[in-house]
């Protein structure tokens, strides 16, 4: 009989312990469905992935740079890494995960993107934490090159802009501190943000502080477990 549910993995972090399952629901079709937990709290899932994809095809439709180098904010289970890699412009991606669990996930392909991460050479892995990074104006997102720009830079960390995964986050959502970030952009840069919620005018009206031109999407996908839609959002700014 095929297995219905299987903790891969689950350790400790600075976080609290995050785990990661897999799970068959018969009335979802045979096929394994991928979950991250951090405590009790769910963080993703492989069922709805809709809008993690729309934040790297939205997010780069919005530059005409080519090449691109794009960093990525927040690896989970890879999809918006994936989806930016799927754009033949894009000559490099750096995704920037705080979890060191996350990575190792990914690098051992104990997740079904891991392979596809691993094998394409534009593709490399940062350990830090992603606001750390933005916010500093002596470090970059790649180690090797702390003063580099890029193209595009894709965010899929918090749940929204008022809904932190650690309290700390919050002071990143500032016109200083996304100021500090656009600086790490190349003068037409776009900066791209997943959320959970529907577009926030509070927000909206902060992004326009630092760039030039800020739009929000809603992503709709449907949703099984309530049998209808449910939909995301993803916030494109342009520097300039």
């Amino acid at each position: 009989m095929a297995f219905m549910f299987e903790e891969i993995d689950s350790q400790a972090s600075p976080l609290g312990e995050i785990s990661l399952r897999r799970r068959r629901m018969p009335a979802f079709g045979d096929r394994d469905i991928y979950e991250v937990k951090l405590g009790e709290e769910f963080l993703m899932s492989s069922m709805f992935v809709e809008a993690e994809e729309a934040l790297a095809t939205l997010g780069l439709a919005a530059t005409q740079s080519d090449p691109l180098r794009v960093v990525v904010g927040g690896l989970g289970l890879g999809y918006t890494a994936v989806a930016a890699l799927n754009d033949a412009r894009v000559s490099e991606l750096l995704v920037v995960e705080a979890l060191e669990t996350v990575i190792g996930w990914h690098k051992d392909e104990k997740v079904p993107l891991g392979k596809t991460l691993n094998a394409d050479a534009r593709h490399r892995y940062v350990l830090g934490s992603f606001f750390d990074l933005a916010t500093n104006p002596d470090a970059g997102f790649d180690p090797d090159s702390p003063t580099r720009r890029f193209d595009a830079i894709l965010l899929d960390i918090d749940h929204s802009p008022t809904e932190y995964l650690n309290a700390s986050n919050a002071g990143f959502y500032t016109t200083e501190n996304l100021t500090l970030m656009a600086e790490k952009l190349t003068p037409k840069g776009v900066f791209a943000m997943w959320s959970q919620n529907l577009p926030d005018e509070g927000f909206e009206a902060l992004l326009n502080t630092v760039f030039k031109h800020v739009e929000s999407h809603v992503v709709s996908f449907y949703n099984p477990f309530q049998h209808g839609e449910s939909t995301n959002s993803v916030y494109v700014c342009v520097k300039s």
